[in-house]
């Protein structure tokens, strides 16, 4: 019988997702959208936002998985996960360093894309920890915890970011700052609790007989399920992905409110306060009612909240049906992320819960692309702002398909996946 663990080492384990998400949701809908305005046409921003963080996401797309899967196969003193989570959070510490003191795009550009390498190295192996160490009844509320820390982490971001930069980008050295301490500690703390004292392997040792088709390579017959969760996952995230990467905007010329950075951070405290009632009820629920039926709720719940969206004219409704579309993710990435766990192979771990980056970072990515469409979308019609609008349909399109993919897929195996 497998021993549990304590809440408290299940925290510990977990730490780390609070910095990640600090990082992400500061970097990400608050930090890069605000210092973009001083180097961009205001026409044409929503492009090139949209433009350098998909390139930044192609790279997580292929780091991601390709460093979780190489720590399947490395053996070292403190464990297979721990030594790539030191690395990579020493260089994300280094790289914002240089960031902090940079004034140009060019070299904004390459920050960033810096990031993404350092930061993904050490988010892949991360991703196994819970398969790793936790014994099979506790996953669900270790899936729990894990998007609390996420959560809390968007919590995080959204007030101390949303208050430190102006809307012209003034004030961005002192949250990277905040970012470099929350990264160290949360980095530290997770090392701590994940690392096993190996003391036949005193070095450090990496595979050397690495192919890059076997490090991407699934079976399908064997592994279809999981194959099949991604596809839908990723559908899923693409709606709501583009509309938090250009909320920022769409608050600013549609709402039309003073301070768009400020209001953008109140907003997403909003949606993380539900994110935070969601994510813990679902993981005590998925291990009682199953995850099926909250994928579903979850699916719906985004889909109607994005349709209502369409509609709204003014930031106090906007702000409540962003909560509204916030439970939904909340119910969505837990139970979600909870049948990952429990499809994964544990000796591929690295590798399958890298590999969900396919659809996490994917979509990520390709929602960016939605940028162009929307600056020219929103020339059509003086004042309509139809790409913003689109935007919001898009968002229910993805959901109801996503909706109806994963019932499919379900239906057709006849896999439970609970």
């Amino acid at each position: 019988m497998e021993q549990r663990l304590s809440v408290t080492k299940l925290v510990s384990l977990n730490s780390y997702w609070f910095g990640l998400s600090f990082l992400w949701n500061s970097l990400h809908p608050i930090i890069l959208p605000a210092i973009l305005l001083s180097y961009v046409p205001a026409t044409s921003k929503n492009t090139y936002l949209g433009l350098l963080s998909f390139l930044g996401l192609i790279l997580a797309m292929i780091v991601q998985p390709l460093s979780g899967s190489i720590s399947d196969r490395t053996e070292s003193h403190w464990g297979r996960r721990v030594p790539f989570i030191a690395v990579g959070t020493f260089v994300d510490m280094l790289v914002i360093s240089l960031v902090a003191f940079t004034n140009t795009l060019f070299s904004i550009f390459i920050g960033y894309i810096a990031l993404q390498i350092s930061s993904n190295i050490a988010h892949g192996p991360m991703q196994a920890i819970i398969p790793d160490m936790v014994p099979e009844k506790q996953k669900g509320l270790a899936s729990g915890i894990k998007n609390f820390m996420d959560v809390a982490g968007v919590i995080a971001a959204s007030l101390l970011a949303g208050s430190l930069i102006s809307p012209a980008g003034v004030g961005s050295g002192r949250i990277l700052v905040a970012i470099i301490m929350i990264l160290g500690i949360t980095a530290l703390i997770t090392v701590l609790a994940a690392a096993s004292r190996n003391d036949e392997n005193d070095t450090l040792h990496l595979p050397t007989n690495i192919k890059l088709k076997e490090l991407f390579k699934i079976d399908l017959q064997e592994h279809s399920a999981f194959a099949n969760l991604i596809q839908a996952r990723f559908i899923f995230l693409l709606g709501v992905y583009g509309i938090q990467t250009f909320a920022q905007y769409y608050i600013g010329d549609v709402l039309q409110v003073e301070n768009a950075v400020k209001t953008t951070g109140n907003v997403m405290a909003v949606i993380a306060g539900a994110l935070v009632v969601s994510v813990l009820v679902t993981g005590w629920l998925s291990e009682r009612i199953g995850s099926r039926m909250l994928m579903n709720t979850a699916m719906l719940i985004t889909a109607l909240g994005s349709a209502i969206l369409f509609f709204i004219q003014e930031i106090g409704t906007f702000t409540i049906v962003a909560g509204f579309i916030g439970a939904g993710m909340g119910l969505y990435l837990t139970s979600n992320w909870t049948v990952a766990v429990k499809l994964a192979p544990p000796e591929q771990a690295g590798k399958f819960m890298g590999l969900t980056n396919l659809a996490t970072a994917g979509a990520s990515a390709v929602g960016r692309l939605e940028g162009p469409f929307i600056d020219l979308a929103n020339r059509l019609g003086s004042g309509a702002f139809w790409g913003y609008r689109l935007m919001f349909l898009f968002s229910v399109l993805c959901s109801l398909t996503s909706f109806y993919l994963y019932n499919h897929f379900m239906k057709k195996r006849n896999h439970n996946p609970n």
